[in-house]
């Protein structure tokens, strides 16, 4: 599991926000970026879905908990060194940064215990269905399950967001992933990402 944890994160929460720290868990591919078509990309900033960055710096200065998350099979089955995948997620990390998205943890999963190969063939807690990316931000920074939201395309984090007593909002994508029957208590479907988060920001401003 790669985990990347911002330099940001230590940051005093804003004024009038310190109280229960409700996260954001948003799915990496097919909710924030566009995955093209064939290859492994080098980041580039029209990888990001349309709107998506200033929807997270809204959602970031409105007091939300940011974490990035997914299963990262193009390293885990090889098709991806690790030395691409993490200059991959450096650029991007720092893409957010600079543009003022505070990002508090990025969590990739490259295991895979049937199809990996070699050292990423193994177990991991943080393999999306698995709870292990909401209940390590419990851990370390105190965030509150109940009133967080796992963000995605595919029933694979929505499950484990439902799992772990989020809340979850699911994201068209171009491969209409989440288009049939969901399996877990969905609260809503939003269009695209900044759809769904400008509508969390809402709620929490209300809140």
């Amino acid at each position: 599991m790669f985990n990347h944890t911002s330099n940001q994160s230590n940051l005093a929460p804003l004024e009038g926000t310190d109280g229960p720290r409700r996260a954001l868990f948003v799915k990496r591919w097919g909710t924030l970026l566009q995955r093209p078509e064939s290859g492994f990309p080098r980041f580039d900033p029209d990888l990001l879905a349309p709107g998506a960055l200033e929807a997270l710096f809204r959602a970031s200065q409105a007091g939300w908990w940011i974490y990035l998350m997914g299963n990262e099979d193009d390293v885990a089955h090889g098709r991806v060194d690790m030395e691409t995948w993490e200059q991959f997620e450096r650029d991007l990390m720092d893409h957010l940064s600079k543009n003022g998205v505070r990002v508090i943890r990025s969590y990739a999963c490259t295991d895979d215990s049937v199809e990996g190969v070699k050292e990423h063939c193994k177990e991991s807690v943080y393999r999306l269905p698995n709870t292990g990316v909401m209940y390590h931000a419990y851990q370390a920074e105190g965030v509150e399950l109940k009133s967080s939201w796992v963000l995605g395309n595919e029933t694979l984090e929505l499950a484990a967001g439902w799992r772990a007593g989020c809340l979850t909002a699911g994201i068209l994508s171009d491969s209409d992933d989440i288009s049939g029957p969901l399996e877990t208590d969905t609260a809503f479907v939003a269009p695209d990402l900044r759809g769904a988060l400008e509508a969390l920001v809402t709620t929490l401003r209300a809140a």
